[in-house]
């Protein structure tokens, strides 16, 4: 299986909810779903932003859209009317999760090559 960036297979959108970032990823074909469904978990994501997030992350399956929701809790330093960071809203989280490797199919990969 080759190994790519997230982003080859999926888009995403964040924000702050809180003291908290909203990461939503959606798969860029109904058949790549399931597959994220089973690799994305809260603990591979916690892996990847581990620079970030402080706290616990919560995963929330969206399956009529395609897309799975993460709450990175405690990544925004108090959120943005207190915090220091730079990003304070986390609106770059998503585009750091896509980053993310991971080994994908050949056939799921197919489906997005066009």
């Amino acid at each position: 299986m080759p190994t790519v960036k997230l982003l080859k297979i999926a888009h995403g959108r964040s924000g702050d909810k809180g003291n908290g970032s909203n990461v939503g990823i959606i798969a860029r074909h109904p058949e790549i779903y399931p597959f994220l469904e089973k690799e994305l978990t809260p603990g591979r994501v916690k892996e990847h932003m581990k620079h970030v997030c402080k706290g616990e992350v919560e995963r929330y399956e969206l399956p009529n859209i395609g897309a799975l929701n993460f709450i990175l809790n405690e990544s925004l330093g108090g959120g943005g009317t207190v915090s220091l960071k730079l990003d304070a809203q986390g609106k770059t989280h998503a585009s750091q999760v896509l980053r993310m490797d991971i080994d994908v199919p050949e056939d799921l990969l197919q489906l997005v090559e066009n």
